[in-house]
């Protein structure tokens, strides 16, 4: 047998070997055996990370069995709280099927500090040309995950079977992405109710920014308030949405000034600072991340015009799942707070009347209830 036989067969018992103390762990916590022996099995080599053929990871089994204080342990130990099984329900998913809340909230816990950690991480980055930079280099290169690869790529404006106004992108040969669906409409009537409703400037009419057009919705809303906006400014990038929206007429609306770019391109230039603030700004980009959105986060004191002024964003982040969704909401939530920047949330059920006729264009937001967001700077 050759050296390179030797090592191989090496490698497989390795393997073997990881496999077989992870099924150990994980039948020893379903078999609620004491926390002194499922130590034991750790101690002696046992992976906490280790999924077995169903997806069940030590961190579910402590979930099912709801014991709080392995819970805890295994976070501790590195437990992946983000783990997902065959059914694509995470540990905290098991906790909440079970009303578990106090296993729930640890897991949710380690989520939130996991995802700051990486923000902190993402802030410290080196320089894109540099090859330390791989580590925090996107993976997505298709249209939904990269900017560049979504600002060219050809858009489609269409209508799906039911006859909803639909915006979709082609991100591989067989699939297409919604950029911005018709479902979306719910959402967005609420989001204009609790930005512009109540301010106190809306009868002069208010100074809107928008970062992102899509299908004009929340534009469209904008525009249909009771004193239109006096001064209302949209900033998109994609050729395709430009044109539409020429097409569409939004170049000659009164009080209406599309800037062509992407947001990063004017966030600091003095077509928005010379404003001197807005009554209201939105963003609901395409093919962005949180880390993106956390940038964002950071100029809004700027491009607001005082303590009444309103901020909101589209919290769709990690919609898939509801862990996930309760973290990435938990985490925006405390980086505007770091800004200076309350945010009062409220719930939109957007699974009202005929929830079918969605079809695919939902499966990025699986969740019932929509979290939406508006902020005002802290009162001092």
């Amino acid at each position: 047998m050759s050296d390179k036989d030797v090592s191989m067969s090496n490698e497989e018992l390795d393997v073997d070997a990881i496999v077989a103390q992870g099924l150990l762990l994980i039948e020893t916590i379903l078999r609620r055996k004491p926390l002194s022996e499922i130590k034991e099995v750790i101690a002696a080599g046992a992976p906490v990370w280790y999924q077995d053929d169903e997806g069940t990871s030590a961190l579910h089994a402590a979930a099912y069995t709801e014991n709080e204080e392995l819970v805890r342990f295994l976070i501790d130990e590195g437990a992946v709280w983000n783990a997902v099984d065959n059914l694509h329900n995470t540990a905290g998913d098991v906790a909440l099927s079970l009303n578990n809340e106090k296993c729930y909230t640890i897991i949710r816990d380690a989520g939130i500090r996991s995802e700051l950690l990486l923000t902190l991480l993402a802030k410290r980055a080196p320089a894109a040309n540099s090859p330390l930079n791989l580590i925090f280099k996107a993976t997505d290169t298709t249209a939904a995950g990269s900017t560049d690869a979504f600002l060219s790529t050809k858009l489609e404006y269409t209508k799906d079977e039911h006859g909803q106004d639909i915006c979709l992108v082609k991100v591989s040969d067989s699939e297409e992405v919604g950029v911005m669906m018709g479902w979306e409409r719910g959402i967005m009537q609420e989001t204009v109710h609790r930005l512009c409703d109540d301010h106190p400037d809306a009868a002069d009419g208010l100074k809107v920014l928008n970062v992102g057009f899509g299908l004009g919705i929340i534009d469209s809303l904008f525009q249909s308030l009771p004193t239109k906006p006096s001064l209302h400014v949209i900033i998109e990038p994609h050729p395709d949405v430009l044109k539409h929206m020429r097409e569409q007429g939004w170049y000659e609306k009164e009080g209406v000034k599309v800037l062509e770019g992407k947001w990063q391109d004017f966030i600091e230039s003095e077509e928005l600072l010379a404003v001197g603030g807005f009554d209201v700004v939105y963003t609901d980009t395409f093919s962005e991340d949180y880390s993106d959105l956390h940038r964002f986060f950071g100029h809004v004191p700027d491009l607001l015009a005082g303590p009444e002024s309103r901020f909101g964003f589209f919290n769709g982040l990690g919609a898939t799942n509801s862990l996930f969704y309760d973290v990435y909401t938990h985490v925006s939530d405390l980086h505007l707070a770091d800004i200076g920047i309350d945010v009062e949330w409220s719930d939109v059920d957007v699974f009202e009347g005929d929830t079918d006729r969605w079809g695919k264009t939902r499966e990025y937001f699986a969740m019932r209830t929509y979290r939406l967001p508006v902020g005002k700077m802290k009162a001092f």
